[in-house]
């Protein structure tokens, strides 16, 4: 026993070494199951898999700059245009493949719904990429 034994004499004092058959046979049996399990772990199929070589395709879309002023006039690539224009322009844009990104570049003083009504109408012809452009030159203070 770890604790002493069961003698009656007066001899009670603690037994001071620790049984290493428990923990060997743990170890054994750890050893056993890891050379048994090694082996499966590194088996693979060796297959020749072919080789091809391909280039991504960079071809960059166009993009469309259409500029809102703050009288709320629409510019199409600098050209003063209306909105049953832009409506036919968009979804001309909208079948290129691959489509062009509509860059909006509104001034301050514009009003938002002259935007949202911009940006629904590119949503309704099925302009997927629209971005905002921005002046980073001038910043907020």
């Amino acid at each position: 026993m770890a604790f002493g034994g069961f003698s009656k004499s007066g001899d009670s004092a603690p037994m001071a070494e620790i049984n290493m058959i428990p923990l060997i046979d743990v170890m054994l049996v750890l050893l056993v199951i890891f050379i048994i399990t090694a082996p499966l772990l590194t088996h693979s199929v060796k297959i020749d898999l072919p080789k091809a070589a391909s280039h991504p395709n960079l071809t960059k879309p166009d993009h469309i700059a259409l500029s809102i002023n703050g009288a709320g006039e629409l510019f199409w690539n600098g050209e003063l245009i209306n909105k049953s224009v832009l409506t036919q322009r968009l979804a001309t844009a909208a079948k290129i493949d691959p489509q062009p990104e509509l860059h909006l570049r509104a001034d301050k003083t514009t009003q938002y719904q002259i935007l949202a009504e911009v940006m629904a109408e590119a949503g309704k012809a099925g302009v997927a990429r629209i971005g905002f452009v921005s002046d980073p030159s001038h910043t907020a203070q």
